[in-house]
């Protein structure tokens, strides 16, 4: 036998079992039992939550700045260090201060001199015009110098006040007990306190009360309420959930590229203090939930069948040369105002499949919450056990036979 004779045998046995693979494949996709997947109706629990993303932060955390300036003297805590309130942290050079204090001290004894000269000068004349040696007006002139030199004397030691406290800020204390959750200054830095003050410390006042700030759209706010409560997991936790519940939703919304979002404050018990400030919260709020409800599943009410699926492509290329034509679509005479009535009436709404007398049908049901498997049915002639389509196992025929038409074999 020669080799053109071997490979037309092979070929054509080739084609026969093509051949036969494809007629299979069009009698299975034909029976509806073997061509689509389905599931059965079921009752139980379902319960529907929104979701966002947040981030861990300190009920409160105390930023420490400095009301003065000056370099870096000494360092007396670091990251994670626990402190008490009143409890030194650092220390700024203090030459410039202590000498503005002296400076000040030494101009109050020179007020307290000035004074104790124009209280005798005054004394003195006094007596003078007692004994009418001189005028009144020279005794007014030597109680005012007398005025001016108790004014003097109230400046200068508001001045030495003023340096004093200058030269105790020059001391950084923390103004509450917590840990220091961030350090920004080293030895030898010099800090500037000008319009802003600069921050140095960073210190988290109770680890073990903890707040989640998230952001949820306008379409879920207003399910949410104070006290419902909230699960969470972390990256750094991801086998544990955490609990928390709604603390705050504030008035104040934000406004992103039209999207609208308010801002939830979520209140955490951390006694263990294993969540850290700056953590990525992934949120969840249970904002339904039902019992003993028959269940759709969700697969069920995305299915479209292969036909209405290209229906809907058809009609989607069709509409932009009917709006170019200035036309409608066919069937849509006097529809136009009511749409919006049209799709405020299918709200609440959807569609399954089933097989019925080896043919698929479309069944309107009423649905009501749902979660990411289940969606609950409020209404409809389907009851528990009963079969829904859910996706498909083998191509359409066409589709079947289209793909098995564009196979070619070459012969050599």
């Amino acid at each position: 036998m020669t080799r053109r004779k071997q490979i037309l045998l092979v070929s054509a046995a080739l084609l026969i079992a093509l051949g036969g693979y494809a007629v299979w494949k069009r009698q299975a996709a034909a029976d509806p039992e073997k061509r689509y997947k389905t599931q059965e109706l079921t009752k139980g629990d379902v319960t529907q939550t929104v979701s966002a993303n947040g981030t861990l932060n300190p009920v409160t955390l105390v930023n420490v700045g400095t009301q003065v300036s000056g370099t870096v003297k000494k360092l007396h805590v670091d990251f994670n260090d626990q402190v008490k309130e009143g409890q030194i942290l650092a220390e700024l050079d203090d030459a410039i201060y202590s000498a503005q204090v002296r400076q000040s001290g030494a101009s109050i004894a020179s007020a307290q001199a000035s004074l104790a000269l124009t209280r005798a000068t005054e004394a003195r004349m006094k007596s003078l015009y007692e004994q009418e040696y001189i005028s009144r007006q020279e005794l007014d002139q030597a109680v005012q110098a007398r005025e001016a030199a108790e004014a003097q004397l109230k400046l200068t030691r508001a001045q030495n006040d003023r340096d004093r406290a200058n030269l105790g800020y020059s001391v950084i204390r923390s103004p509450v007990s917590g840990v220091v959750v961030d350090r920004a200054i080293d030895v030898g830095q010099t800090v500037a306190a000008s319009f802003q003050t600069p921050t140095l410390f960073k210190i988290a006042q109770d680890l073990t009360q903890m707040q989640i700030y998230t952001t949820f759209a306008e379409a879920d706010i207003g399910n949410i309420r104070v006290g419902q409560t909230v699960r969470f997991n972390v990256d750094a936790f991801p086998n544990r959930r955490f609990q928390g519940k709604v603390k705050q939703i504030r008035l104040n919304p934000t406004t992103q590229q039209n999207v609208v979002t308010y801002n939830v404050v979520v209140e955490v018990d951390n006694p263990e203090q294993i969540l850290l400030p700056g953590m990525t919260a992934y949120v969840n709020i249970a904002v339904a939930n039902k019992k003993g409800v028959l269940l759709v599943p969700n697969a069920a009410l995305r299915f479209k069948p292969a036909d209405a699926a290209k229906g809907e492509k058809d009609a989607a290329a069709k509409a932009p040369a009917e709006r170019a034509e200035g036309g409608r679509p066919a069937g849509m005479g006097g529809m136009q105002g009511m749409g919006g009535d049209k799709r405020k009436r299918e709200s609440g709404s959807g569609t399954v499949h089933v097989i019925a007398d080896g043919e698929l049908k479309p069944v309107k049901i009423g649905i009501g919450i749902t979660d990411s498997r289940f969606t609950e049915m409020v209404e409809g002639e389907m009851k528990e056990g009963d079969r829904v389509v859910t996706g498909e196992n083998l191509p359409a025929p066409d589709n079947a036979a289209a793909s098995s038409s564009t196979f070619r074999m070459r012969l050599f």
